[in-house]
C-alpha cells in the first residue's frame, strides 16, 4: 500500500463516520476525485479547481470545456463533476413535487425553485394549476443563451387550453442578473395576462428567480402597477 493508498482510505473512513462533517471544500473535492481517478494523488488536483474557479459551487456550475481546461481533469472525471450537481437537481425537483398545492407565493418559489439549480442558460417554466391551485402540469417553455429566452404567448394558449387550467404561474431565471423585474419581462407578462384574460384563465404570478432572490410580480406589487389587477 502506497502513501496515497493510506490517505484515501483515512478521507473515506471519515467519511463514513461523520459524512463531510470537520471536511473543507479541498477535502470534499478530493475525496470525490479518488473515485475518478484511482492512482493519483486528488489533492492538488483539488486545489486547482478551486483556484480556478473559487468555491465548490463554482466548480459545479462549471461547463465540461470549462473542467477540461484544469490539469488534472480529463473526460471522466468532467463528467463526474458535472453528474454530481444534475442528481442533485433531479433529487431536489422530486422532493419539491410532493408539494402539490400552490396556495402562496412561497409554495410556488419552493416548487419551481429546484428546476433553476445549476442553470447556465435562461429558461422559462410554466405551471399550469387547477381551480384548487393544485399542479397539473410542469412546462419547459423556452430556454436560450443568458438574457435571450423567448416565450411564445401562442404556446402558453395552447398548453393552458389542453390542460384545463384555471391558472398558470410563468417562472424564468436570470443566470447572472439580479432578482427583479426587466421592461422586456413587464411586456411579456401583460401580453400574457391579457391573452389569458380573454379566455377565462387567471395568470396568479411571474417569478422571475436569479442568484440573490426571487422577484414576485404578485407580491411586488407589479401586476397592480401594470394595471393588470
Amino acid at each position: 500500500m502506497s502513501i496515497h493508498d493510506g490517505h484515501r482510505e483515512r478521507l473515506r473512513e471519515s467519511f463514513r463516520k461523520n459524512g463531510l462533517d470537520g471536511f473543507d471544500a479541498i477535502r470534499s473535492l478530493e475525496l470525490l476525485l479518488q473515485f475518478a481517478i484511482p492512482r493519483r494523488d486528488t489533492n492538488p488536483i483539488a486545489h486547482a479547481l478551486l483556484e480556478e474557479f473559487g468555491s465548490l459551487q463554482e466548480v459545479f456550475d462549471a461547463s465540461e470545456q470549462e473542467l477540461l481546461q484544469v490539469e488534472g481533469i480529463g473526460p471522466s472525471t468532467a463528467v463526474l463533476l458535472r453528474l454530481v450537481p444534475q442528481i442533485l437537481k433531479k433529487s431536489a425537483v422530486d422532493r419539491a413535487a410532493e408539494l402539490r398545492y400552490l396556495t402562496s407565493t412561497a409554495d410556488a418559489r419552493d416548487y419551481l425553485m429546484p428546476h433553476f439549480l445549476y442553470e447556465r442558460d435562461e429558461k422559462a417554466l410554466l405551471l399550469c394549476l387547477d381551480s384548487q391551485r393544485r399542479v397539473i402540469r410542469c412546462e419547459e417553455l423556452a430556454r436560450g443563451v443568458v438574457n435571450a429566452v423567448s416565450i411564445d404567448v401562442r404556446r402558453v394558449l395552447e398548453i393552458a387550453l389542453k390542460h384545463r387550467a384555471c391558472s398558470l404561474i410563468l417562472a424564468h431565471n436570470h443566470p447572472d442578473g439580479p432578482a427583479s423585474n426587466s421592461r422586456e419581462d413587464d411586456l411579456v407578462t401583460g401580453q400574457l395576462y391579457r391573452s389569458l384574460l380573454a379566455v377565462g384563465i387567471e395568470l396568479r404570478d411571474h417569478l422571475i428567480f436569479a442568484r440573490d432572490g426571487v422577484f414576485s410580480y404578485r407580491d411586488s406589487g407589479a401586476l397592480q402597477l401594470l394595471g393588470y389587477y
